[in-house]
């Protein structure tokens, strides 16, 4: 007689078979590919309460089981300041996936409620500091976000459109304000549609966009399309004559022909072609 399986195994079992390619597979080859995960890490998985962490604090749990690299996992959800039922929900979730999750307050809601200039990056840089903080007093060397393949590609459009650089998402970086922390990206290639996907159909509803503010604004004006709504629009266009569009983007960032710029910077020191030009001739 079969077992009947929990909710969480039916969940873990949909990762390992039915999205075995489209999540496992790409999530494995990062992890590989960029070496993000060695023996004795003490790894802090930030789980905002979207699809996207919370879909990474699971891979990460499943890497943990079956890993011969002995390697330490911190769940931390910090709570910004969300409504009750935001934070429910999270809990909620974090309960069904068996994620044993740590929740710590802050007041980064009020602080950036109060700001008219960048409210938006003032929170993303104390998010970012209240995570790398917590993680450190834990023990923890390595935090890991949920940033995908979809968000190295529109970063790296945006950039080059408005920001005017060629300017891309790396999948691990080490923290200049933090020592010996480092910040990890395993979801790099794992694409948000294959997320949405696995969520759909084991019913799962996570949390969208939980920030006060965009709340208010979207009550007063309606909501209006952010500068990465408009790039994930166009991608979605050129797509349609170009399937591959996205790939051809995620490897254009692996093999960049130096070669062929008139200028780059590197550790923020801008540099000109014409430093060697002379000696190549």
């Amino acid at each position: 007689m079969s077992r009947e399986l929990t909710p969480c195994q039916m969940i873990e079992r949909s990762i390992h078979k039915k999205y075995r390619k489209e999540l496992w597979t790409p999530f494995i080859a990062a992890v590989k590919r960029y070496e993000l995960v060695n023996a004795g890490d003490n790894i802090a998985v930030c789980v905002s309460g979207g699809k996207d962490s919370m879909l990474l604090a699971k891979l990460m749990q499943l890497l943990q089981r079956c890993s011969d690299v002995p390697f330490g996992l911190k769940f931390l959800v910090m709570d910004p300041g969300y409504a009750p039922e935001n934070r429910r929900r999270i809990e909620e979730n974090a309960a069904l996936l068996q994620l044993p999750v740590e929740i710590f307050e802050t007041d980064i809601f009020d602080v950036t409620g109060s700001v008219e200039k960048n409210p938006c990056y003032l929170c993303a840089r104390m998010r970012r500091g209240h995570l790398y903080s917590r993680a450190q007093a834990l023990g923890c060397n390595k935090i890991a976000l949920g940033h995908h393949f979809n968000d190295v590609i529109e970063t790296t459009v945006m950039a080059l459109f408005y920001g005017a650089q060629l300017q891309g998402m790396m999948p691990k970086l080490h923290s200049t304000n933090f020592p010996g922390m480092e910040l990890i990206r395993p979801l790099y290639c794992v694409r948000e549609e294959d997320i949405i996907a696995w969520a759909r159909t084991n019913g799962l509803s996570f949390l969208q966009c939980a920030c006060r503010l965009t709340e208010a604004i979207a009550e007063a004006d309606g909501p209006g399309p952010s500068k990465r709504q408009e790039i994930k629009q166009l991608l979605k266009t050129l797509r349609r004559d170009n399937p591959d569009i996205e790939k051809s983007v995620f490897r254009a960032i692996h093999s960049v022909c130096l070669d062929t710029f008139p200028g780059w910077k590197a550790k923020g020191e801008a540099h000109s072609f014409l430093e060697r030009y002379e000696s190549e001739d």
